[in-house]
């Protein structure tokens, strides 16, 4: 069997929710061994972007929400969506700006990742923002953030010891420790 092609078939779907954010689709499917089955497709309509600022002293910023599907406070980078079809970068820049104040003068992408490849199409990109000036932050109405400056080694042990969940954030995190031997 060629792993590249694809050996599901769908018979047919249908959008049986949708808001501004996402679409959630029912599929009747052919599974790849031939059998008949159901699958479930989350379909997002902005691409994830995180990002991880650094700034002169190895410190890193997290922000800190309540996540109301998950019915509890989360820690994670700054990180929202980009809309399909717009600049990715650009994207990152905003929520940088709107969740810290902080506008880089320096960005590196490292990642395309798949948040959870088994039931939805999310794509999320993340970045390194360095060289850091600070300034306003600017919230969406529906975000009360809190942030928190910590070293970059402080925010991978929250990562290893559970205090950071978010996705984005542990590869985000993990990820640039990696690349500066954290």
């Amino acid at each position: 069997m060629n792993t590249t092609e694809n050996p599901w078939q769908t018979l047919d779907s249908a959008v049986k929710y949708e808001n501004n954010w996402l679409a959630v689709r029912h599929e009747n499917v052919i599974t790849p061994t031939g059998t008949a089955g159901v699958y479930g497709v989350v379909s997002f309509k902005n691409k994830a972007v995180g990002v991880v600022p650094i700034d002169q002293d190895g410190h890193t910023y997290l922000v800190g929400q309540y996540r109301y599907p998950l019915d509890e406070y989360s820690w994670e980078i700054p990180e929202g969506g980009a809309p399909i079809g717009t600049d990715l970068l650009a994207s990152a820049q905003r929520e940088l700006q709107e969740e810290t104040g902080f506008v880089a003068a320096r960005w590196t992408k490292i990642a395309r990742i798949h948040t959870s490849n088994s039931a939805t199409d999310e794509e999320g990109f993340i970045y390194i923002a360095e060289d850091l000036t600070p300034g306003p932050h600017a919230p969406e109405e529906t975000e009360d953030l809190a942030l928190l400056k910590v070293p970059l080694s402080e925010a991978v042990q929250m990562v290893m010891d559970g205090r950071i969940t978010d996705a984005i954030s542990m590869a985000g995190l993990l990820l640039v420790a990696r690349l500066r031997g954290v």
